[in-house]
């Protein structure tokens, strides 16, 4: 893409931002991203971004390890998500002043140089006191896979593979943040994975627009603004069914699979709104994925990777199990950052 990310402040109107935090209280309850599921067949348990996860036990947000045992490690990284659009299906009111803002999709068009330009995706994170979120990239699309229809581990491999451009619709997201908590930073690497990590304060009504399918980035710690006992070095169990609720009065309610019970404010909650839309350079790479044209299957996928692992000189890989299969792919095509370069 042409350029490395834009900065916008502010992106709403005072207004309109607030009725950002009132979509979430409307929509009322939040589940967690853990609950997406598993990639059957092809990693089989493995979580869908088990990647992320091993590598966060490896290195932590920092590259220096993660102190915690794997539960604890979860509990940081497994935050509360729903989606507000995705295509044609909004499934929140008020959002129109986000998802059809003109600096956002202006701020995509130059960042990808794209000339045709299709608003795909908005949904919403919430972070809790003690969470933070590790140094990942995106999930990618491609024509004829998705996040719908693949692992997105696998998803994400075909991208770092480089064997799959032909194939890979570009796009651009916007990162915003409304409320303001005073930690949970987002944290990135513009010129790389080799490159320095930079920070960028969760300010209300700010954002960022690039690329996060290939630009690694990630969240720094979430404090708590009224909650001693929830400090940065505690996080309850924010396990697969854990709930968010918001319950009147600015205040939500989390309910975990551990029997955590906790109320929170919104100066204690991180919470992002991101926009993706699909950024095409031509005419005619707009209409093969607009009709489906010239598709990926998964079987060719892990043909094409096949091929590639051979090249390379690893003949083991089809007599591995799904899960050490999975592991190898993610080993041999992801490299994350070393650790931190502030």
């Amino acid at each position: 893409m042409a350029n490395q990310y834009t900065y916008l402040a502010p992106l709403l109107a005072p207004t309109d931002a607030d009725q950002m935090l009132a979509i979430a209280e409307g929509l009322r309850r939040f589940g967690t991203y853990a609950d997406e599921g598993t990639s059957d067949g092809l990693g089989e348990t493995l979580p869908q971004r088990f990647d992320v996860g091993f590598n966060y036990l490896s290195r932590g947000l920092d590259g220096e390890g993660c102190c915690d045992e794997a539960s604890v490690a979860l509990g940081r990284t497994n935050y509360f998500r729903e989606t507000y659009v995705y295509g044609d299906e909004q499934q929140v009111d008020g959002i129109e002043s986000f998802a059809n803002h003109a600096l956002i999709g202006e701020s995509a068009r130059a960042l990808a140089d794209a000339s045709v330009l299709v608003p795909a995706i908005v949904y919403a994170n919430i972070l809790v006191p003690g969470q933070e979120l590790a140094i990942h990239t995106d999930v990618p699309e491609f024509r004829g896979l998705n996040r719908k229809n693949a692992p997105q581990w696998l998803l994400v491999c075909m991208l770092h593979s480089k064997l799959f451009e032909s194939w890979r619709v570009p796009i651009a997201t916007c990162v915003a943040w409304f409320g303001g908590n005073a930690g949970g930073a987002f944290t990135f690497y513009p010129e790389g994975a080799a490159g320095r990590r930079e920070s960028i304060a969760a300010d209300h009504n700010t954002a960022i627009v690039l690329d996060t399918d290939r630009v690694f980035h990630g969240v720094e710690r979430v404090k708590s603004a009224s909650l001693e006992e929830t400090s940065s070095d505690r996080i309850a169990d924010v396990g697969s069914g854990a709930t968010l609720e918001f319950v009147g009065d600015g205040r939500w309610h989390m309910q975990t699979s551990g029997g955590d019970d906790c109320v929170y404010h919104w100066a204690d909650l991180r919470y992002s709104i991101s926009w993706k839309g699909y950024c095409f350079k031509s005419a005619i790479s707009h209409r093969k994925w607009q009709h489906g044209e010239e598709c990926l299957s998964i079987p060719q996928v892990l043909e094409i990777f096949e091929k590639d692992l051979l090249a390379r000189g690893i003949t083991d890989a089809g007599a591995l199990s799904p899960n050490e299969y999975a592991q190898k792919i993610v080993d041999t095509y992801v490299g994350f950052p070393p650790g931190n370069r502030h």
